[in-house]
């Protein structure tokens, strides 16, 4: 038997597992852990517990390195048109400058991703996607229709400051115009002669910003000018929080929702649009489920217990014995000082308020109850 049997196995990143532009500060700074989207690495820790991370985005600013956030660039005469029918969010009246949060969905309404879309101009578009291969769904789409359109992943890797001190750090570099920038909102402003996307948004409740890197040469030098200019802002490199995620509902593409999942039961049928003039691929399946009604929908739910283990599979949630839905996602929030999780709760189950019993991957099952979210202490 080795004698290194407990320790942790490396990730072999190669040219299908990508490393990122800031991935040799990453390194220096003492990344703990990796997770893979997108084909890209995801920094998942640096030696910090979940909760001293989860304290310190809640009151300073972290610098994360989501490159895996990968654009699928949509442009030519025909961009709007395709964009039309990938999404049920009605597109018609967007403007350049904006985002938008926007589900993509099959032709049985099934979710396939839900990027936020930065909208460049009339007729270009990046797709900042969640991990799923949606540039082949959108090429696949673009042939079938016979579109005038050019579609690719351009050499765009986002960096995001995010905590109540990103407004500080990110004016430091790229002035205070960074201060009048609103939320899903973004500008194109000036770093090293260079010209870079910085947009109001992020994977967190904090704030903050996303700042679009589109050319991979610059990686260092952003993260270092960034870097040094919060050293009297307890600045610290981090990564998506799922303490901090869970308590604010911000869902996980493949951990909450798959294609088996419609927009509405994931909670975001306020995105969706069904007006006799708009074109999508779904409508009809979308349609019939609005109309009828979800059997399911994203809640959350807090319970009590130890620290939960690790929700690495779907926990089975129950009432009076009876399948009440499942838990997604887990974990413990010193905040709430109780388990929160994210879960899919049956019709009969789902309102705010209902008690349910947790049955957790240790065996236990804890008594828990369900929440709207995001959740409030």
């Amino acid at each position: 038997m080795s004698k290194n049997k407990t320790e942790r196995a490396r990730l072999s990143v190669s040219r299908r597992q990508r490393s990122t532009p800031f991935t040799p500060r990453i390194e220096t700074l003492g990344v703990s852990d990796y997770s893979i989207v997108n084909h890209t690495i995801l920094p998942k820790g640096f030696g910090r517990s979940v909760e001293e991370d989860y304290w310190h985005l809640r009151e300073h600013v972290q610098m994360w390195d989501v490159s895996c956030q990968r654009q699928v660039e949509i442009k030519g005469p025909d961009a709007a048109l395709l964009l039309q029918r990938m999404t049920p969010r009605d597109l018609r009246d967007v403007q350049p400058g904006q985002c938008m949060y926007a589900p993509i969905i099959d032709e049985h309404a099934g979710m396939l991703n839900d990027p936020v879309i930065l909208i460049l101009d009339y007729d270009h578009f990046w797709l900042s996607i969640a991990d799923s291969d949606l540039l082949l769904w959108t090429k696949g789409l673009a042939v079938a229709y016979g579109l005038n359109v050019e579609i690719d992943e351009p050499d765009v890797s986002p960096l995001a400051v995010q905590g109540p001190r990103a407004d500080d750090l990110v004016a430091k570099v790229f002035g205070d115009a960074v201060r009048s920038i609103r939320f899903f909102k973004f500008e194109k402003l000036d770093f090293d002669g260079h010209e870079l996307v910085v947009a109001r948004t992020g994977y967190s409740r904090q704030g903050g910003f996303e700042i679009y890197l589109n050319d991979s040469s610059l990686g260092l030098a952003l993260w270092d000018a960034l870097w040094d200019a919060g050293e009297n802002l307890n600045v610290a490199p981090g990564s998506p929080n799922l303490i901090e995620r869970v308590e604010g509902g911000l869902l996980s593409y493949g951990n909450e929702m798959t294609r088996k999942n419609n927009p509405i039961e994931c909670g975001l049928g306020h995105f969706c649009s069904y007006a006799s003039e708009l074109d999508y691929i779904g409508k009809e399946a979308l349609s019939r489920i609005h109309l009828q009604g979800p059997q399911r929908i994203i809640r959350g739910v807090r319970f009590d217990g130890d620290k939960t283990p690790a929700c690495a599979n779907t926990w089975k949630l129950t009432v009076d014995d009876e399948f009440a839905g499942q838990i997604t996602t887990a974990i413990w929030s010193p905040r709430f000082n109780q388990n929160v999780a994210l879960g899919m709760l049956e019709q009969a189950y789902w309102n705010p308020g209902q008690v349910v019993n947790v049955h957790c991957a240790d065996g236990s099952v804890r008594d828990g109850f369900v929440t709207e979210l995001p959740m409030q202490p």
